[in-house]
């Protein structure tokens, strides 16, 4: 019998026979579909996938014509920094490492951030981190992204002043917690719009919110007047990467445009972000490590081509390190990612990653 290699979501390497690999991508798109309330993935779709699969080849790419721009999230981390910040360690610099990705590399687009990658470790050294945007503006053509996290859960105990909704839930304190969301929403607003204007005063290109809505609605809704912020008083492209697929309700009752936040699935937060004003959407569908890359990917897939199909801005999918089908492991398989990349721009027809 026929077997197919193929991988966990671990990044294991596994076997299956057709029948396997056919019942996986259904059940991944099923799954989505179901919890989205949208379409699952077409018969064309199905026997895409199935090709894709089959084939022994380690690689696979779009057909020729059909290329994409990237744009990327860490960026120049993942050459200078350590192994245990999933780099390769070179004794490089920002500035350097940013031009390899230009000249070597060939990205579209690169981004200067902080290796403490969220804008409450990198406000009070924001002087310099401007120098370093500018040096990558005055040695490199493509565009130079700033970018960070916007990462909530910073502002609550201990690292932060506000009380952890964590800590407070479990309790029943639910008044509380949301007053410490919000609290802590407005003070991260106040954060993302303080550093966008600092990178906007020395010419960067666009900016990067890159893991919206990682602590919940709270985030997301910070995120959102932010992006409003930056739209109406800067001249930079605003790119808001997701964290997963569906944002949590540590609130439960923000609102947005008169649309609840908590338990907006891809095709949802794209609306949102929309009518915030942002230029680039970056959805993400979180890698489940029990299930098989083809069930990943083809619920990765569902989701993302429902945002597609909605979308008035482009929408660079998050393909990566455990999202978008891509196993969660610390140098993810090329036979993997070279898969899941090609299926979301054949497929989902993303217009980057």
């Amino acid at each position: 019998m026929t077997t197919i290699l193929t991988r966990m979501g671990d990044g294991y390497t596994v076997e299956m026979t057709p029948e396997e690999l056919s019942d996986d991508l259904l059940a991944g798109s099923a799954d989505a579909a179901k919890k989205g309330k949208i379409a699952p993935l077409t018969s064309q779709d199905h026997d895409y996938l199935i090709e894709m699969f089959r084939c022994p080849s380690r690689i696979w790419g779009v057909e020729r014509g059909h290329e994409v721009v990237v744009t990327k999230d860490g960026s120049t981390n993942t050459l200078y920094s350590a192994q245990l910040s999933s780099g390769v360690g070179l004794p490089l610099s920002r500035e350097q490492a940013f031009r390899t990705f230009e000249r070597a590399f060939c990205f579209d687009t690169m981004e200067i951030g902080h290796t403490d990658y969220s804008v409450k470790p990198a406000k009070p050294i924001v002087v310099l981190e401007q120098t370093h945007v500018e040096a990558a503006l005055q040695s490199t053509v493509i565009p130079v992204f700033y970018g960070f996290m916007p990462n909530l859960g910073l502002y609550f105990a201990p690292d932060g002043p506000y009380p952890n909704p964590s800590d407070l839930l479990p309790r029943g304190q639910i008044a509380e917690a949301r007053a410490a969301t919000v609290a802590g929403g407005e003070k991260v607003t106040e954060d993302l719009i303080w550093m966008t204007g600092k990178m906007a005063a020395v010419g960067a290109d666009a900016v990067n919110y890159d893991t919206t809505a990682s602590t919940g609605d709270g985030e997301f809704l910070a995120t959102l007047a932010a992006v409003e912020w930056a739209a109406t008083h800067t001249e930079m492209a605003i790119e808001v990467g997701m964290a997963a697929e569906c944002v949590l309700g540590f609130h439960g009752q923000l609102t947005y445009d008169g649309k609840r936040l908590a338990g907006m699935w891809p095709h949802q937060q794209l609306k949102a972000v929309e009518k915030a004003g942002a230029h680039i959407f970056g959805p993400v569908v979180n890698t489940n490590t029990r299930r098989s890359t083809p069930w990943n990917l083809a619920r990765a897939l569902t989701f993302v081509k429902a945002v597609t199909a909605e979308a008035t801005i482009p929408v660079h999918a998050n393909v990566g390190m455990g999202v978008g089908g891509v196993p969660v492991c610390e140098t993810p398989p090329i036979d993997a990612v070279t898969r899941c990349s090609a299926a979301m721009v054949e497929i989902a027809r993303v217009d980057g990653l």
